[in-house]
């Protein structure tokens, strides 16, 4: 498993604690559990997702992979 440093504001730190307790959760659980809401997916998941919805409309690789990419980027971007 991967580490990573942010820098947070105090508050923004403190609030996130109290929010892992609150939760019973760790601040990891939380931060994971945002990237996910926000659309950050792993390489495998993004794919399988394509091609899910490539079988499901009947397109081809590049029509279902220009669908998906737009459809991350505005998920982003909100």
């Amino acid at each position: 498993m991967a580490r990573l440093t942010i820098t947070l504001s105090d508050e923004t730190h403190q609030a996130l604690k109290e929010a892992a307790v609150r939760r019973g959760e760790t601040i990891g659980q939380i931060i994971e559990k945002s990237l996910q809401f926000y659309g950050v997916k792993t390489r495998e998941s993004a794919a399988a997702l394509v091609a899910r919805a490539r079988q499901a409309s009947g397109m081809d690789e590049a029509e279902a992979m220009d669908i998906a990419l737009s459809e991350t980027h505005a998920a982003r971007r909100r």
